[in-house]
């Protein structure tokens, strides 16, 4: 039965793809087809999302900086947000119980503001998946919408604490002991090496975090996304972080699957399902609208709102403690359900296309930006370049070093890592922040003295949607990008990209020459 799910969950998900539509979209259905079809999960399944879940907040940790989480547009737009949200969509739900709307009736102000609090919760392992897909995780609009999913988890445990009744243990004032136990768990990652001991240490970091946090009576998932930030300024992070990735994607498929396993629903709660799907742009105003009046640039508080504006699979969680506790009628979490994969398949859908919204329509966005920017969005103009590297990890950066030997101060690199910008920075780079899909970066940085961009980056989309912004940013010098497979480079060409290069052949072509120069130096 195992692997009828999986054959299942493949087709359903290669048949969305083949229609441009992520393949999460496709595994959600799969779930509800099955339970359709009287198909129950096993334990295994659920086994399979939950380790799923553990893995990606892992993750989320070692690309998080907790300084970020401090920051007022993050705790003040958090906590603003849901509490509009619970008073707007709270009295929306009473106003369809006083009109004797179906199972709005028996709603009083105490199952309103529960529902209301359950949706205003954003997705976390749908906005991850998004922002990875998209290469964002690192962006300044990235960046903002990860660190309001964990200011949500925060107050997601408080909720747990309250309404369980579960008072974490007195033992928990152990946890801070990791701390200054960080030298001893870096140590512990570089000793792990490359190779199949590297993802099965992260297992043992994240896995390790979940039960730790368990013991005493606190949400484990918490103390698998703290395990990844104790180890986020580890000189592996980031290596650890790519070697998880195909595991927590594979595991995150059980996740999607277990959404269509929880309820069976009838036309009736689809139809509520639908209705309350419609009310996402109204989560998107509300976001938008307090990140601007927080001074985030337009473009930063669009991006971020659009990813957060989903209902979360915290939100069964609530849903379901508050059936166990008889606060809500279990009908409930049948209608969440399909809220929350319904809210999936909008924010897939919609945020593919989020640039070229953001390019067609940015000075109507643009007009509620406020006059005063925070520091980190003033945009730093590069002196003297005639040559900018798009891009500065491990192939940017080599790219840059060549070019610096040859021609000096004439190479810039720049990235949307701010954290990489800073530590490059120190090492006397020529480098600033900037993400290269940001129309207004293009409207404001002069590149009349530039003449060659490399756009060094692994996703081609983003190459192909920074390409469309340079030319309508009339950028008259050459582009080149780097791609993996040949459908890759046809693709960038296509685009109006000058030269493509090959990352394999070039690699092996690069080790060939230097190879042959040993020789003829002998």
């Amino acid at each position: 039965m195992d692997f009828f799910w999986i054959l299942f969950a493949f087709m359903c998900g290669l048949g969305v793809k083949a229609l441009s539509l992520p393949p999460l979209v496709g595994y959600l259905i799969a779930g509800f087809a099955l339970n359709f079809m009287g198909i129950q999960p096993t334990e295994s399944l659920q086994g399979l999302a939950d380790l799923g879940i553990t893995l990606m907040l892992f993750t989320i940790g070692l690309k998080l900086n907790i300084r970020d989480l401090i920051k007022a547009e993050i705790w003040a737009g958090t906590t603003l947000m849901m509490g509009v949200w619970i008073i707007i969509f709270g009295g929306i739900l009473l106003a369809a119980g006083a009109i004797s709307v179906s199972i709005f009736t028996d709603l009083d102000m105490t199952t309103a503001a529960l529902v209301a609090f359950a949706g205003s919760f954003s997705s976390t392992v749908c906005v991850v998946k998004l922002l990875e897909d998209n290469g964002e995780m690192r962006t300044r609009h990235g960046r903002l919408a990860i660190g309001v999913l964990v200011m949500q988890d925060i107050i997601a445990v408080l909720f747990l604490v309250f309404a369980t009744g579960k008072m974490p243990s007195p033992w928990a004032l152990l946890l801070f002991a990791l701390i200054p136990a960080r030298p001893l768990l870096g140590h512990i990652l570089k000793s792990a090496g490359h190779g199949e001991l590297l993802p099965l240490t992260g297992f043992v970091f994240a896995l390790g975090g979940y039960e730790l946090f368990s013991l005493v009576n606190i949400k484990g998932d918490l103390g698998a996304l703290i395990a990844g930030i104790l180890l986020s300024q580890h000189s592996k992070a980031a290596e650890l972080s790519k070697s998880l990735m195909s595991f927590k994607d594979l595991f995150l498929i059980g996740f999607f699957l277990s959404i269509g396993f929880s309820a069976l629903p009838d036309w009736s709660m689809l139809a509520i399902a639908a209705g309350l799907s419609l009310l996402l742009p109204i989560k998107f105003v509300l976001f938008f609208a307090l990140l601007s009046g927080l001074k985030l640039r337009a473009r930063t508080a669009y991006l971020a709102s659009l990813a957060l504006a989903n209902f979360s699979e915290f939100g069964l969680i609530v849903a379901a403690i508050s059936v166990d506790s008889g606060w809500l009628d279990k009908q409930w979490l049948v209608i969440l359900a399909l809220a929350v994969s319904l809210s999936f398949v909008f924010t897939s859908i919609i945020y593919r296309s989020s640039h070229t919204i953001y390019r067609k329509h940015k000075e109507l966005i643009r007009r509620f930006e406020r006059p005063i920017r925070l520091p980190e969005d003033i945009f730093v103009q590069p002196t003297s370049a005639e040559i900018l590297v798009i891009g500065m990890g491990r192939v940017g950066t080599g790219a840059y070093e060549a070019l610096y030997n040859v021609v000096k101060d004439r190479v810039w690199g720049m990235d949307s890592d701010r954290e990489r910008i800073r530590k490059q920075k120190e090492q006397g780079m020529h480098v600033f922040f900037g993400d290269g899909e940001d129309a207004d970066l293009w409207e404001t940085l002069d590149t009349s003295s530039i003449k060659l961009v490399l756009l060094a980056l692994p996703a081609i989309e983003d190459s192909i949607n920074i390409s469309r912004q340079l030319q309508s940013a009339l950028y008259c010098g050459q582009i080149a990008a780097i791609a993996r497979y040949e459908d890759e480079r046809i693709a960038l060409l296509n685009s109006g990209i000058d030269q493509v290069f090959n990352f394999y052949t070039e690699a092996g072509t690069g080790f060939a020459d230097e190879s042959l120069r040993m020789i003829n130096e002998v």
